[in-house]
């Protein structure tokens, strides 16, 4: 397995076997930031301009009250089921 390794990666390596290596103070809390941090990666938003009647924004804005969110989350997500095949109408 040594062989493989560069010599960067053979000093951490002989570091930690030496047991000079230790763990950061915060070790949970930058894991967590990495993890979000990669999670943010793949949820890039775009900002986009809607144009839509008063009486269907009405209608978003009360129906996302009903289900406690802001209506703009209501929407993005209709758009993102129905853009993923999974709104479909009803007939």
């Amino acid at each position: 397995m040594n062989n493989d390794l560069n010599s960067e990666e053979r000093d951490i390596l002989e570091r930690f076997e030496r047991d000079e290596v230790r763990p950061a103070l915060d070790a949970e809390r930058e894991t967590d930031l990495a993890r979000q941090a990669a999670r943010n990666t793949f949820n890039k938003t775009r900002r986009v301009n809607l144009r839509m009647t008063e009486r269907d924004f009405n209608l978003a804005h009360s129906r996302a009250r009903e289900e406690g969110l802001p209506y703009q989350t209501l929407l993005s997500s209709v758009i993102h089921k129905y853009l993923s095949g999974r709104l479909t109408e009803k007939r």
